[in-house]
């Protein structure tokens, strides 16, 4: 195990939560050579350099070539080899990235390599790389192997880690912890999951138990499960054991596994083959064959074969990953041979693949995408590197995002650099996407694509688009822009990932079914009385965290902003409510105005109150309604699992957690109400805190009451008196500024008030406490994110693009999904458009449309008979998105006949 070191969390948080701590920092104390600075060496270089290993040696003895272009991203027109070196150092500075041009041969001596973790071989002769690795295994501890290769539209990885490599979390999987109803005493003793939950174990794995009632031998041990049905499971003998009363939580332990792997030589001879396309099982065995025998053919020509020539071999076949895309080019089969011809530019290699005119038809190419993140960067630079959207060829890349970049984003999102945080994503990614290909036509905007912005994305600028392409996070604004691309029928390519998964979905008028044709289940909220009062698990008391923070420091500044911008003084508001006259929000306004701090102690006063409201009295009112030994109904206890009784906290100035959250809340009242802070604050805190008094008897207003007594009026017309004449109602004080919660910004102390008020709500709640790490993920709703599953959906949309650009037939076009942990890649078919039938000659899907040609004076009983004349069908009723226009037993709906 590498020795502990610190992890720049505000560059690396995504990848953190998908590969672990320790994972991180076995990463950072590595180093890898990387021998081939291709097409491939090149991907793989940015995101190794992009996940923070310790140092890369990039190895390759070519010099640039026109060609190189079209397939390297880091090379330029006046570039050399070394070029490329400074380009991939630049993308994280903790890497240090070192170049190599030595030649790599078969009478190499390799003892070079032993200073190396990790060997990565590309565009390397089979019998090189049967050597490497052979020495790279035969080393203690052996040094990690993998070989790969693309050659056009088929590749291939090889992988050795060794004869006992030892994987800590085989799948990747966030284990979930579920509420027990019920334990049986016997043999096996069977357990039964709360509510009917899923527990989603397999025979096989193992549990851990806590917090059990009654059955307690069993809190704090491990049994291996077997499953009886989607909510029970068997754990062996518990009959000797106390009977179960109440409560409890299993949780699901993760087991190492070790696997062995065999060298290249080894597994030639015993072949097992992955399959990622099962409508297609026999091809990764006539790929393996293929590349073997190109193989062959490179090792008796010292060269790859020229473009037509047909290369034959009968070799045994080894375990290897292959993935093609032969459906690219089966319709291409039977184009002339000019057309795959070297023409001596930049898309040669392309050309190779997909021919001239297809070449011309990407050039030409209109695409809008929707999003410019980390999908979006490896979308532009693909784009780039196959010549989407030329200016000469009258083609166009439109792209749009409204949000900056955030240092937290150049981990994965490569067209970023540090000097470009705070600046449009759009537009920088537009100007770094030029620097790969000069020739394209980019226009970026920063705005949302939503109905607030349709009179920009209208449907006349849809009419120029050939495809929309989403790179989004978020699957509201991927149902809109599908909804869009539907009614325009234009194709749309949607992709995502989440940690090690990732999917694509192609979308394509008349064949496939769209986006919004199938819906996930919601996401489960959290009821309100559990946020309230009754939190059972971490994730209820970091969204009430993340709720006070909204409440108190982002909707109250808010509200009261609106309110002094609807009335126009203070001197009004107090006439018009002398007068009688009710005004919404008025009561807690004034209550805010009154109580306004001045300075930072006042802050600290503020802060401290609350944490006797949050965590003190909140508890006693709990414990005073239900006290702890309350019974239902049905004579069980009240306060039983999931509901955990509160225990009061009392303030204590020595708790660094009691200090943090005093402290953070200050500092927030401070912004909110324009006052400097400082970390005098501290000092402050220290020296005040003692004079601070805490009203056990202040209560909240009711803030549901419809009517307000006349008391609460007096008091809120005399609160305002005082303020007035007091000449404290000014410009400033009747402004606050309103904090919108940002959590990859250490400096600001909006995760410090989230991550203190959580864990201190935890401790009231007998909760195990989350540390700072997942109480940002879940307070901030970060999705896990790693470089390479990026690329990997962005390359496969890529390739879908091509057949959009084809016009290619249903049954060649692919939707994809993958999980890299496991590792699992599966290719399927689109899903077919539904079609229904009106009657025997006449259907439609959701990609048809009627249209009816009116005119000025166009009634809409015009309308109904056009319909009747051009298509035979007399229509029923007349509907608009949710609005009835006609529908004849709807009285007055006659009459609107007549309306144009």
């Amino acid at each position: 195990m590498a020795d502990s070191m610190d992890i720049d969390d505000s560059l690396y948080s995504r990848q953190r939560y998908v590969l672990g701590d320790s994972a991180m920092q076995q990463m950072a104390q590595s180093a890898v050579f990387l021998s081939g600075m291709g097409a491939l060496g090149v991907e793989i270089a940015k995101n190794i350099v992009l996940a923070g290993v310790k140092a890369v040696t990039l190895h390759d003895c070519k010099r640039c070539e026109v060609w190189d272009l079209g397939t390297n991203f880091f090379i330029r027109e006046e570039d050399v080899v070394e070029a490329v070196h400074s380009r991939v150092a630049e993308l994280n500075p903790y890497v240090q990235v070192s170049v190599s041009t030595d030649v790599l041969d078969d009478s190499t001596d390799l003892s070079f390599l032993k200073r190396y973790q990790c060997v990565v071989l590309t565009e390397t002769k089979l019998s090189l790389q049967k050597r490497i690795n052979h020495f790279c295994h035969s080393q203690q501890p052996p040094i990690k192997f993998i070989g790969c290769d693309v050659f056009g539209i088929c590749s291939r990885v090889f992988c050795d880690f060794g004869e006992a490599f030892e994987v800590s979390d085989p799948t990747g999987e966030e284990p979930k912890e579920l509420f027990i109803q019920n334990i049986s005493q016997g043999n096996p003793g069977v357990v039964m999951c709360m509510d009917s939950r899923t527990h989603g174990l397999q025979t096989g794995q193992s549990v851990c138990f806590k917090e059990i009632n009654g059955m307690t031998e069993l809190n704090g041990t491990t049994h291996q499960v077997t499953v009886l049905s989607p909510y029970s499971f068997a754990i062996g003998d518990t009959s000797s054991f106390q009977a179960f009363a109440h409560g409890g939580i299993f949780r699901l332990v993760k087991t190492p596994k070790t696997f062995n792997f065999e060298m290249m030589e080894q597994q030639l001879c015993d072949p097992r083959l992955l399959t990622p396309d099962f409508s297609k099982p026999e091809v990764p065995l006539q790929l393996h064959t293929i590349m073997l025998a190109l193989d062959a053919f490179q090792e008796q020509h010292a060269r790859l074969p020229s473009i037509g020539d047909a290369v034959y071999s009968l070799l045994n076949v080894s375990i290897q990953f292959y993935l093609d895309a032969i459906e690219v080019v089966q319709p291409l089969q039977y184009l002339p041979a000019e057309e795959f011809a070297p023409r001596g530019d930049r898309y040669d290699a392309l050309r190779a693949c997909i021919g001239e005119s297809m070449c011309l038809k990407l050039h030409k190419f209109r695409v809008f995408m929707v999003g410019c993140g980390a999908i979006g960067c490896e979308m532009l630079k693909n784009l780039a590197l196959l010549g989407v959207g030329l200016s000469r060829h009258s083609g166009e890349i439109c792209i749009t995002d409204p949000d900056l970049i955030e240092k937290s984003n150049l981990n994965r999102q490569f067209l970023f650099r540090p000097q470009h945080i705070q600046r449009p994503k759009s537009t920088t990614a537009a100007a770094a996407t030029l620097e790969i290909n000069p020739e394209m036509q980019i226009d970026a905007h920063l705005n949302k694509v939503c109905p607030a912005t349709e009179d920009i994305y209208s449907d006349a600028f849809f009419s120029h688009l050939n495809l929309v392409v989403t790179a989004l996070d978020n699957v509201e604004a991927r149902r809109y822009v599908d909804s869009r691309s539907v009614s325009n029928q234009k194709a749309l390519l949607d992709s995502g990932t989440m940690g090690t998964k990732g999917h694509t979905e192609i979308i394509v008028p008349y064949l496939t079914e769209s986006y919004n044709s199938h819906r996930d289940p919601p996401e489960e909220e959290i009821p309100f009385c559990t946020l309230k009062s009754f939190p059972a698990v971490i994730e209820h008391t970091i969204q009430w965290a993340r709720d006070k923070f909204e409440s108190a420091f982002s909707h109250k500044p808010s509200m009261y902003n609106m309110f002094w911008q609807s009335h126009s003084s203070a001197q009004d508001v107090l006439q018009r409510m002398m007068a009688g006259e009710s005004m919404e929000g008025s009561f807690q306004v004034i209550k805010l105005l009154s109580r306004r701090p001045t300075h930072l102690d006042h802050c600290l006063a503020l802060a401290r109150l609350k944490f006797d409201k949050y965590f003190k009295r909140k508890a006693l009112q709990l414990l005073h309604s239900f006290p702890l030994d309350t019974r239902l109904k049905d004579g069980s206890l009240f306060w039983q699992s999931p509901k955990r009784p509160p225990s009061p906290i009392e303030f204590d100035l020595n708790d660094p957690l009691h200090f943090s959250f005093v402290v953070s809340a200050a500092r927030l009242f401070a912004d909110i109400y324009n006052i400097p802070y400082s970390e005098e604050v501290k000092r402050i805190f220290n020296t005040s805190i003692w004079h601070i008094e805490t009203d056990e008897t202040v209560k909240k207003p009711d803030q549901l009451k419809m009517t307000v007594s006349s008391e609460e009026e007096r008091e809120a017309i005399s609160q305002l008196q005082e303020a007035i004449s007091s000449n404290s109602v000014t410009p400033g004080r009747l402004r606050m500024t309103p904090l919108f919660f940002e959590k990859d910004d250490d400096t600001n102390g909006h995760m410090d008030f989230v991550a203190s008020a959580s864990a201190l709500r935890a401790q009231m709640y007998a909760i195990e406490a989350a540390d700072r790490l997942q109480t940002k993920r879940i307070a901030g709703k970060i999705i896990p994110a790693i470089a390479t599953s990026t690329a990997a959906v962005a390359g496969l949309v890529s390739m879908e693009l091509i057949k959009v650009a084809g016009g290619y037939g249903f049954e060649l076009f692919k939707n994809c999904f993958f999980n890299l942990a496991i590792p699992v890649m599966v290719l399927t078919e689109t899903a077919q458009v539904k079609r229904t039938q009106i009657r025997d000659d006449i259907s439609f899907s959701i990609w048809d449309r009627w249209t009816i040609f009116g005119h000025e004076d166009f009634t809409l009983s015009d309308f109904m008979s056009a319909v009747k004349e051009e298509y035979g069908i007399e229509p029923t009723m007349v509907v608009h998105g949710v609005k009835m226009l006609y529908v004849p037993v709807m009285p007055g709906h006659n009459k609107r006949l007549k309306l144009t």
